[in-house]
């Protein structure tokens, strides 16, 4: 079977299983553990597990369910509007946890619905945004299988969204979704400094410009996701976010819950920083 090879492990999280699960325990401790009910998806930052991981680990511990899970489908890349959306089609993907295969099915029953390029795993790239989460499925959902792909900022990622959940569901498959991104790169260092620097500038975007963003997540609405994150620079990577949303509302999520909010200023102050939100897609 094809593998895609880690690429960030030893760089933004650990390289082996013991110090991965070491730092996956300690987030569970941070501030709770996960969450209970019922949740057809969620949304997790992609920084290095030292800014964002405690976010991200927690959101995907919540989507554990007692049934079993047969796929859990991970949306995100960097990408343009006019991007072209593309799938990871075969093989695995190397965790220090072990592989984590593709649900090869479901990937292809997707493939049909949608105009997807497909993608093998020597051709799919080095993206943090679905490799950061790799560790959390693997250590929280076993040898469940994957779906992972790249989701354009654009009215795409509504059908995309909506396409994954009909293919779970004509195939009879169980599935969670996941959406990948970061919120508002602010400072110097990424060309975007509408707030000034300093307290105000940090005030801004922990208050207005990501909570902007967060508001438009809670709706559950992908459309406005799109628009928040295209007109506010306030997500990296709407488009999967908007696939997430739109995903988890077909399979019956009708509010949000707010998971966690932190910026990487609080473990690093400087004038450039960036924000993190988890959030979860509630079917109760």
């Amino acid at each position: 079977m094809k593998r895609k090879r880690a690429s960030f492990k030893g760089a933004w999280y650990p390289a082996s299983a013991g110090e991965c699960e070491t730092s996956i325990q300690a987030f569970l401790k941070e501030k709770g553990g996960p969450l209970k009910g019922r949740f057809a998806g969620g949304i997790v930052p992609h920084a290095g597990w030292v800014f964002s991981g405690s976010i991200a680990c927690r959101v995907i511990a919540s989507l554990q369910t007692e049934s079993k899970v047969d796929a859990v489908i991970i949306f995100g890349v960097h990408m343009r509007p006019d991007s072209r959306p593309f799938i990871l089609s075969q093989g695995s993907w190397e965790t220090p946890f072990g592989d984590l295969d593709v649900q090869e099915e479901l990937s292809g029953k997707i493939m049909e619905e949608q105009r997807i390029e497909k993608l093998s795993p020597g051709y799919f790239p080095d993206e943090n945004t679905i490799e950061l989460q790799l560790p959390f499925v693997k250590y929280f959902f076993g040898d469940t299988p994957i779906v992972a792909m790249g989701v354009p900022p654009s009215d795409e990622a509504e059908r995309i969204g909506e396409a994954a959940f009909d293919a779970s569901e004509a195939l009879g498959l169980k599935t969670v979704v996941i959406g990948s991104t970061d919120m508002t790169h602010y400072g110097a260092a990424f060309g975007f400094t509408p707030a000034g620097s300093g307290d105000k500038a940090y005030k801004w975007v922990k208050e207005e410009n990501d909570r902007a963003a967060v508001r438009a997540l809670m709706e559950i609405d992908p459309r406005k996701i799109i628009r928040e994150g295209l007109s506010n620079q306030n997500m990296c990577c709407a488009g999967a976010a908007a696939a997430a949303a739109a995903a988890a509302k077909k399979a019956g999520a009708g509010r949000a819950v707010e998971v966690d909010y932190s910026t990487s200023y609080e473990k690093s102050p400087g004038d450039s920083f960036v924000g993190y939100s988890g959030v979860l897609f509630s079917m109760d």
